[in-house]
């Protein structure tokens, strides 16, 4: 009897010293590694890409990640991961956050929390401009199109064009090389990258086109792990002080700007995705 409630009582001590550290949040994670660790993708222009000067990874998303390192006041750690890989590298807890093109859909919302709107991504189909039967993304009907595997634009040709086959790359630059050697007829992918895929093959022997309208409209926002209401809000907080200050439009003109390759303007606000 004795040695069962020692037992009972070691059981029990462990329990108590278990119990904090299996509650910590992500804010208490950052405090005591001393480091923000950021998931982003590293092959994505101008969201997250390496300088070719430098060979910094840098971009629009990256800046969005010091902002919030800037705010806890330490240093920030890029981690680059696969498209596949964004979810599973949060939940099990390597990266704190991740920033890496992640479009909100209702499948993700059930294994992550979103943070609030920080870019909203129209999602296009590139085509061959030799193809005069492409008109619109619904001329694509039962053809086979490119996408990146595990990508929101891989899932969104299947649900918007009706019986088409999807062939999926690790990377853009694969996908859209499938469209130019005639392997697919569509590639959809974010309007940005479209842009800058279709200025690069203006002079190529096979040129593109874009086909209208936009195939659809997508939130995008940082991924945390589920339930962590503390750093969730702490996040949405350094958002919407960057939209109140000016700086969120500030980084959005520095990599999407009239100075760009893109010349945009940024048309949305940082808000709550509400799906």
């Amino acid at each position: 009897m004795k040695k069962q409630i020692l037992a009972l009582t070691a059981a029990l001590g462990m329990v108590a010293v278990l119990a904090p550290a299996a509650q910590a949040g992500t804010l208490d994670d950052i405090k005591a590694r001393g480091k923000f660790i950021c998931g982003t993708m590293g092959t994505a222009e101008p969201f997250s890409f390496q300088d070719p000067k430098t060979r910094a990874i840098v971009g629009y998303e990256v800046d969005m990640c010091q902002a919030v390192a800037d705010s806890l006041k330490v240093p920030l750690e890029l981690k680059l991961i696969a498209v596949e890989a964004r979810i599973p590298e949060l939940v099990a807890g390597r990266v704190d956050l991740i920033a890496a093109n992640l479009g909100w859909t209702p499948e993700r919302a059930q294994q992550i929390d979103y943070s609030f709107q920080h870019f909203a991504s129209l999602q296009k189909v590139l085509a061959r401009e030799s193809d005069k039967d492409l008109k619109s993304p619904a001329d694509l009907a039962g053809k086979r199109v490119s996408a990146v595997r595990g990508s929101s634009s891989e899932a969104g040709a299947r649900k918007h064009i009706p019986n088409v086959e999807t062939v999926t790359f690790k990377d853009p630059s694969g996908a859209f090389l499938a469209v130019q050697q005639g392997k697919v007829s569509g590639f959809v992918i974010s309007e940005l990258n479209a842009v800058k895929f279709k200025a690069q093959a203006a002079n190529s022997p096979v040129p593109v086109k874009l086909l209208e309208p936009a195939l659809f409209l997508e939130p995008w926002g940082m991924g945390m792990r589920k339930g962590d209401t503390e750093f969730r809000n702490h996040v949405n907080k350094v958002l919407t002080d960057m939209d109140a200050s000016g700086e969120a439009d500030r980084i959005y003109d520095k990599w999407f700007g009239m100075d760009t390759l893109y010349k945009m303007k940024r048309e949305f606000k940082i808000a709550e995705i509400t799906g």
